[in-house]
C-alpha cells in the first residue's frame, strides 16, 4: 500500500521487478472484474466540485491510474463533467512523483503555477505538486496516514472536502 498513487507497472515492479509484468496482469484481471462492486463516491466531493464549478475554477484530474480504468471510474461515479481535462497514466512519459503530468493538466488549462493548486492524498501527489511548482494540498480521506501525509510538507493539510473552499474565494 506504501506505493499506491504510483502507476500500476511502478508498483508491481517495486513489488517484483522479475514478476511485474504477470502481477500487473493478474491485478488488471481482478480490478476489473471487482471494480464496479466497490468504487465509492466519497462523501462531499460532488457537492465540492459543483461549488468550485460555481466560482469558476477550472479543473483537471491527474491520475495515476490508466485512461481504461479512470474511464470506467467515470462510469460509476459520474463526475467528468466537472473537469476541463483529464491527464491518465497513459498521457505522460514519466508520472507521479514527477511533475510532467502537473504540468500537461496545465497546459491544457492554459494557467501557470502560480495560479495553481494541486490536491492529493498520497505522498506522490505532493512531491509532484512541489515539483511543478503548484501549491500542494494534502487531504485526509485517501489511505495515508496524516502523519506520512504532513511529513511530505503540504502547503496545506485538509480533513474534510468543504476546507477546499477556502482556497477559492467567491
Amino acid at each position: 500500500m506504501a506505493n499506491v498513487g504510483q502507476p500500476l507497472m511502478r508498483q508491481m515492479q517495486l513489488l517484483d521487478a522479475d514478476k511485474a509484468d504477470d502481477l500487473y496482469q493478474v491485478y488488471r484481471k481482478y480490478n476489473h472484474a471487482v471494480h464496479d462492486d466497490l468504487i465509492r463516491p466519497y462523501p462531499g466531493i460532488e457537492d465540492l466540485l459543483r461549488e468550485l464549478r460555481r466560482r469558476g475554477a477550472l479543473m483537471a484530474i491527474v491520475t495515476s491510474k490508466s485512461r481504461e480504468t479512470v474511464n470506467m471510474a467515470f462510469r460509476s461515479v459520474p463526475i467528468e463533467h466537472f473537469f476541463e481535462t483529464v491527464v491518465a497514466t497513459d498521457d505522460t512519459e514519466l508520472h507521479k512523483p514527477y511533475p510532467q503530468p502537473i504540468q500537461l493538466a496545465m497546459r491544457r488549462l492554459d494557467v501557470v503555477p502560480e495560479e495553481s493548486v494541486y490536491i492529493g492524498d498520497s505522498p506522490f501527489d505532493i512531491e509532484a505538486g512541489q515539483a511543478a511548482g503548484v501549491k500542494t494540498v494534502a487531504v485526509d480521506w485517501g489511505i495515508f496516514p496524516a502523519v506520512r501525509l504532513k511529513e511530505m510538507e503540504p502547503d496545506f493539510y485538509f480533513e474534510k472536502p468543504d476546507e477546499i473552499l477556502g482556497l477559492c474565494p467567491e
